[in-house]
């Protein structure tokens, strides 16, 4: 019953995080914790699924029409290989579960309290920031083991760089490409997969395929907003009150 319901649970996480364009590592290590699965497979597995939930997440958002090269390539240029070296360093990450934790409450009161408004005028954005927020995400999502969607996500949002569903794809690609470098930083030392891990990418891939397709193409931007503020209360609770 508890492998049940932990498949459940997983199912659940994957669909809400793909349906904004996350591919859900800090949902899933979260479960992880919880179910008591040993800390040194936590991120490299959390990390595999991320892979798969984030680029089935991307390929609905940009069939879509909604991803920007322009805004990415910033982003991703500074984090892949900060995210690498994130995830090839051996650091406790407490205190910096705890800083991210606090920052996410953040968008969270934003964008619950504070109406975003979507026909509101787009702001150009600067490549000198992007290169920086990029790097500084891609190194925390590399000794955390997450994508950095969580929060990459209300960065662009809250500078009206983008759309709710523009943020969406450009997070998908994003935490792709740091979760395969973090991994890739991950493979430089000693650590195995679990057996369970091919039933756990299934699991994922069909969640976030269903979240992905229902977030790019039926649910509308309010739904999107408040689902978003879900998924970054989810991440700040597992940031904040999980040790793993």
């Amino acid at each position: 019953m508890e492998e049940i319901l932990f498949l459940c649970l997983l199912f659940i996480v994957a669909f809400l995080y793909a349906s904004v364009g996350h591919g859900g590592a800090s949902g899933y290590l979260a479960l992880m914790a919880i179910f008591g699965i040993a800390p040194d497979i936590m991120k490299p597995s959390a990390l595999l699924l991320n892979l798969f939930v984030s680029l089935m997440s991307f390929i609905q958002f940009y069939r879509s029409g909604h991803f920007r090269w322009n805004l990415f390539w910033p982003f991703a240029l500074a984090s892949v290989p900060l995210s690498f070296l994130g995830g090839w360093l051996t650091v406790d990450a407490v205190i910096y579960k705890k800083i991210l934790g606090v920052l996410l409450l953040i968008p969270i009161l934003r964008f619950v309290w504070l109406r975003f408004q979507e026909d509101a005028p787009h702001q150009k954005a600067s490549i000198p920031l992007s290169l920086g927020v990029g790097g500084g995400i891609g190194f925390l999502s590399g000794l955390i083991g997450i994508g950095g969607g969580i929060i990459l996500s209300p960065v662009l949002l809250l500078l009206r760089w983008a759309d709710q569903k523009q943020t969406a794809a450009i997070s998908a690609l994003f935490i792709f490409v740091n979760s395969l470098a973090g991994l890739g930083g991950q493979l430089t030392k000693s650590f195995h997969f679990p057996t369970e891990t091919i039933g756990w990418v299934g699991i994922a891939f069909m969640g976030g395929s269903i979240g992905a397709w229902l977030g790019a193409r039926r649910f509308q931007q309010q739904l999107l907003q408040y689902v978003l503020a879900a998924v970054l209360l989810i991440a700040a609770w597992k940031l904040l009150f999980t040790t793993a």
